[in-house]
């Protein structure tokens, strides 16, 4: 297997993963189930914050799995990046349990894989390139 097939493998393995757990964990955070419900409690944040949480998420997987729109990739990888760093510190301020860490962190650097590897035609220099030739979006 050459290199960039090997690349492209690997991205589209974590950019599944990534997007799955988005989902998975979006709607968990709209339905509000007990499990989460409870985690947020813990953490300190108010309930209402699940519903906000899980829109994000759901909307942050399909860009993430959606054709074109590199700029709104961008986008949704940053939230990514803020809403497990932000997971993180969360639970490391309250002192919850290091077993969530254990999901947490790989979460982070999967979603960092994904967006490291990700093909030029998700990347927000192709979209400049190709309005620079006097292509859209």
């Amino acid at each position: 297997m050459s290199g960039l097939i090997r690349a492209k493998a690997v991205y589209w393995v974590a950019t599944l993963l990534v997007a799955a757990e988005l989902g998975v964990g979006g709607a968990w955070d709209v339905s509000r189930t007990p499990q989460v419900r409870d985690l947020v409690d813990h953490l300190g944040y108010p309930p209402y914050f699940l519903v906000i949480l899980g829109t994000w998420k759901l909307l942050g997987m399909i860009a993430l799995l959606a054709p074109r729109f590199p700029l709104l990739k961008e986008w949704a990888y940053a939230g990514v990046i803020f809403t497990d760093t932000g997971a993180i510190a969360s639970h490391l301020i309250v002192g919850y349990g290091s077993g969530e860490l254990a999901i947490l962190i790989p979460l982070a650097l999967l979603t960092a894989l994904s967006w490291s590897l990700r093909p030029a035609d998700r990347r927000v220099s192709s979209l400049a390139r190709s309005r620079a030739r006097g292509g859209g979006p």
